[in-house]
């Protein structure tokens, strides 16, 4: 088994409170360029996302172990990876990401029986644990596992698929994810993302709903002006009380 690491320390703390935490989807870099575009983002980017898709779970093939750890060389932002595997690879993929440099792993509550297992797992390496869920599983899903992880990710959009439109339902799961939270008093706790969708005509809603981070893929990277996108984000008004 791999050995515990020490993962970058107290960066989920410094997570800011009073504004949207902006998360990078790698996906979304120049792959080619991807040294140059993290010089780019560094300054902005709250957390780096890296989605892994086994082709099987999700209909792509996406990074890989030696990708995150080359990322890891070249930034002092935490890494969050997005584990989109079915169930019978998880534990082999939670070891190897950990040991790549990843400081959150979130894996799907879709895994069924093995989830509590790698929830255990991932905490045991040093990282910080995460449960996503589909679009299309019910929210009360992640219920018996807001005690024990540090976020929540709700996908907005049908996994692993670029340019698709935000659901209906998006919002609606993020309200109905913030009175779970609230109610098993781990809102503040645990931080509620939203994945899928982001738009500039999404962001804002997606916020009042009770995102407190949302994976930017093209909204930030194809934007010529990265910092004025960034303080537009950090500007938006957050969910009434």
């Amino acid at each position: 088994m791999t050995a515990p690491r020490t993962a970058l320390k107290g960066w989920l703390a410094a997570l800011p409170k009073d504004r949207l935490i902006a998360e990078f989807s790698l996906w979304s870099a120049d792959l080619a360029n991807l040294e140059r575009d993290l010089a780019r983002i560094e300054a902005h980017a709250d957390i780096l996302h890296a989605d892994v898709a086994d082709g099987r779970f999700a209909p792509s093939f996406l990074f890989f172990p030696d990708q995150l750890a080359r990322v890891r060389a070249l930034t002092a932002r935490p890494l969050h990876v997005h584990l989109m595997v079915e169930g019978d690879i998880v534990l082999d993929q939670i070891r190897q990401f950990a040991a790549a440099g990843a400081d959150l792993i979130t894996i799907h509550a879709e895994n069924g029986p093995i989830v509590a297992e790698a929830i255990e797992l991932i905490r045991s390496l040093g990282c910080e644990a995460g449960i996503v869920l589909r679009l299309e599983t019910p929210v009360e899903a992640i219920e018996p596992w807001v005690g024990q992880v540090s976020f929540v990710t709700l996908l907005g959009t049908a996994i692993g698929v670029k340019g698709q439109g935000l659901s209906e339902q998006a919002i609606p799961r993020l309200q109905a994810a913030r009175t779970i939270l609230r109610a098993a008093g781990r809102e503040g706790a645990v931080v509620l993302a939203a994945d899928g969708g982001i738009r500039a005509e999404t962001v804002p809603k997606l916020r009042a709903g009770g995102a407190e981070t949302v994976v930017l893929g093209s909204l930030a990277f194809g934007d010529p002006d990265l910092a004025a996108r960034i303080a537009w984000l950090h500007g938006l008004p957050g969910p009434a009380a």
